[in-house]
């Protein structure tokens, strides 16, 4: 039941700034989530490796954007303060004043825990020193052989300036004596990264096993093979010292659209500047590295002690990623095997011959979903089997017309890309927007632009000042005598690699409104078109911020009106200061707020008189959960949508997104059930406290809250195939925001 009932004419202002949780910090929590998996003795040991290697990879682009941003506006003595009242400035000092006993914890970690039962059950990530002299002799044949001609030593003095350090590389900083005149040089060595930062050692010099067999691995780090050969690279002088340290650079591209004739040709001038790199944000070296030497680096690299953290052991942990390759099944999660949907067991392929597909009385793709909209769900239910065979079953059918699709990122190797390929090889009518401006994965997209270009797709490069971020697929086809258009609508990428990590939705259906919505969409991503209005589809940044604070305000309405209020809501972020601040006056005014948020949120649930309404849980394990699922009870007409966007600014006003709501009622039943058993969680779901920190709870735990919550929503809990295993087989964290 509510607990209070405030008007929203009370004199509280909802802006102020004690009412907000740092972006930034929020952040730096959510990857402390992240490190509690690599941390928890019930996680497999090989996961919680991957764990830490996730938590640095975060933390690597943390700093290349969000801390490079915050840099460049305290350089610029940008002014403004952000929601919660921070400067620039202050932004930074908090960040690094959390972020100094994190980063320690996970080393530590690492050194003592990990390591050591990694060792026992057969990893053996060993120091240099401690080799014996036959393994000794391996690695120094190894590295005359293949690691010497790759390296390049690089002298530092007055006719050899410091030379330029990329981003994210491994390094030596070399100190090096002339024993004629005892002067000392520094030098750098560059860890190559062209070859495995892991080298093992061959089994028979490896370290046995109690049963005599050897060991699963047993090798050292690239870069101690280096330096204890570092007197090959410099002949003649006698090698004082060296430490390895790692540098991060501002990667984000900086792109004048309005400027640009050639979108194309102008990312992949900023591409050649990111591969350069930025400024230098950050500093990773080792704890006892010498003064003198920490010294030069940070005046070379025009760097303060506030951007040097400092590591015991291993610089560099995100390459741990490495050792996930080992066949160690019993040391990861147990195998999960996606399905194929019921109502897509047994389709027969499609024919060539139109005649054929009209007259063969089997079914295929489309006349499943001429019999009521499809949901799927996954990894649970194979992207494989649904996304990847509807559009190859277009690609190939006679009777499609054209096919119009977004991506915003794609694998190395898309079988979808292949199908778009085939497609437009038989012939069809292809459209592809490629967002090419999607961070990280630009070059990638640049690549696949170009492949489907050369064989005849029509490709947009997206729409200037937005990322087109929705994830949609059209296909027309005819049907005897008259044009039926089939779409797909899901909450993440179009991605058969990340499909098996992240936990995405999707719709299919060929319902009229939906199909003429999705026409109008792509008429304004490829043409001039300024659609004003949709018939289902909430856009952004069209219509989608106002329809969703007109369902908020709905609700509240309706609890002022004495009956029910309800809203759940699921998605990666909640950043967004104006739909914050409508949850604030429907949790005022009394309507029951639950928020399944896994990583920024900037709300502070349960303060007095504020958001006692409001409850915030975030799950972090096996998968990431990174679908998005928006719930309004409507007294008692229940309304749910999916699609892509987040609540925040940039999704609402910076991108072009899609939310489609759920009108089919089995389909709607099973996505309560999906955030009713979220809201139950009880193993891997983290409460979100007011001051903006978390409490994982506990197994045991009642959670009589979330059992009511379920009760209010109506959700029966029904085993259905759509969340078969969902329990065993949660949630995972993760490294790039989508």
């Amino acid at each position: 039941m509510p607990k209070s009932k405030k008007s929203s004419n009370s004199s509280i202002n909802l802006t102020e700034p004690q009412y907000y949780i740092n972006r930034e910090l929020s952040w730096l929590e959510f990857n402390n989530r992240v490190l509690h998996e690599a941390c928890d003795p019930r996680t497999p040991l090989l996961e919680r490796l991957k764990f830490l290697a996730i938590f640095s990879s975060n933390l690597d682009e943390f700093f290349m954007v969000r801390v490079a941003a915050l840099k460049q506006q305290v350089e610029a003595k940008v002014t403004k303060l952000s929601p919660d009242g921070r400067t620039p400035q202050q932004q930074l000092d908090d960040i690094r004043l959390h972020l100094i006993p994190k980063v320690t914890q996970q080393h530590q970690h690492f050194e003592q825990s990990i390591r050591p039962l990694l060792a026992n059950h057969g990893i053996h990530i060993l120091n240099y020193i401690n080799l014996n002299q036959k393994q000794r002799n391996y690695l120094d044949s190894y590295f005359e052989d293949q690691i010497f001609p790759v390296l390049t030593p690089l002298a530092v003095d007055p006719s050899h300036p410091f030379p330029y350090i990329s981003n994210l590389s491994l390094n030596l900083a070399v100190v090096v004596k002339n024993p004629d005149t005892d002067e000392e040089f520094f030098a750098r060595v560059k860890v190559p990264s062209v070859l495995p930062r892991f080298l093992p050692l061959p089994p028979e010099l490896g370290i046995q096993l109690e049963n005599g067999q050897p060991a699963h691995w047993t090798g050292v780090p690239l870069e101690q093979a280096i330096a204890h050969n570092l007197d090959s690279l410099f002949p003649g002088m006698n090698i004082q010292e060296y430490h390895p340290f790692r540098i991060t650079r501002d990667a984000d591209l900086t792109l004048e659209e309005d400027e640009a004739d050639d979108l194309l040709l102008a990312i992949e001038q900023e591409l050649r500047k990111r591969r350069i790199g930025g400024n230098p944000v950050r500093i990773e070296i080792q704890s006892q590295t010498p003064e003198p030497v920490r010294t030069r680096l940070l005046q070379d690299l025009e760097l303060t002690e506030n951007d040097v953290y400092e590591v015991d052991g291993l610089v560099g942990l995100r390459d741990l990623m490495y050792f996930m390759a080992l066949p160690l099944p019993e040391l990861k999660d147990p195998p999960r095997q996606s399905v194929v949907p019921m109502r897509l067991q047994r389709l027969r392929e499609p024919s060539l011959d139109p005649d054929v597909l009209e007259l063969d009385e089997g079914k295929d793709f489309f006349s499943v979903i001429r019999e009521k909209d499809l949901f799927v769900h996954h990894p649970y239910q194979s992207f494989s089997a649904t996304v990847v065979r509807f559009i190859t079953h277009a690609a190939h059918d006679p009777n499609v017309l054209a096919i119009k699709m977004t991506l915003y990122r794609t694998s190395g190797d898309s079988p979808i890309v292949n199908a778009l390929i085939a497609a437009a090889e038989n012939g069809k009518q292809v459209s592809v927007l490629v967002e090419l401006k999607a961070r990280f994965d630009e070059e990638n997209n640049i690549y696949w632009a170009r492949r489907l270009e050369r064989v005849g797709v029509h490709v947009v490069y997206g729409l200037v000042g937005l990322k087109t971020h929705c994830k949609t697929v059209m296909v027309v086809r005819r049907e005897k005598d008259r044009m039926r258009r089939y779409v797909h609508i899901g909450t993440g990428n179009y991605n058969p690699k990340t499909a098996r990590l992240y936990t995405d939705l999707g719709l299919f259906s060929c319902r009229e409104e939906l199909g003429a919505d999705i026409t109008d969409l792509f008429n304004f991503l490829t043409g001039y078109s300024r659609q004003k209005s949709y018939r289902e589809l909430l856009v952004a940044p069209v219509n989608m911020r106002d329809r969703f604070l007109e369902l908020i305000r709905r609700e509240i309405t309706n609890v002022q009106n004495g009956l029910t209020g309800r809203i759940v809501a699921k998605m990666n972020s909640l950043v967004d200061p104006q739909i914050i601040t409508h949850l604030y006056e429907a949790s005022r005014a009394g309507v029951q707020i639950d928020l399944i948020i896994r990583g920024i949120c900037c709300l502070r649930p349960g303060l007095p008189e504020l958001s006692e309404n409001i409850r915030v849980i975030s799950i972090i394990g096996r998968f990431l959960e990174h679908s998005r699922m928006y719930y309004f009870y409507n007294n008692g007409q229940e309304e749910i949508y999916i699609g892509s966007a987040d609540w925040m600014s940039r999704n609402l006003d910076r991108r072009v997104e899609v939310i489609t709501p759920i009108r089919d009622q089995d389909i709607a039943k099973d996505l309560q059930e999906i955030l009713g058993i979220m809201l139950a969680d009880n193993r891997q779901a983290w409460d979100l406290q007011g001051d903006g920190t978390y409490v994982q709870r506990r197994p045991g735990n009642d959670c009589p809250e979330a059992n009511s919550q379920i009760t209010l929503m109506n959700m029966s809990l029904r085993s259905t195939n759509v969340t078969t295993n969902l329990m065993d087989a949660k949630k995972s964290a993760s490294v790039t925001d989508n």
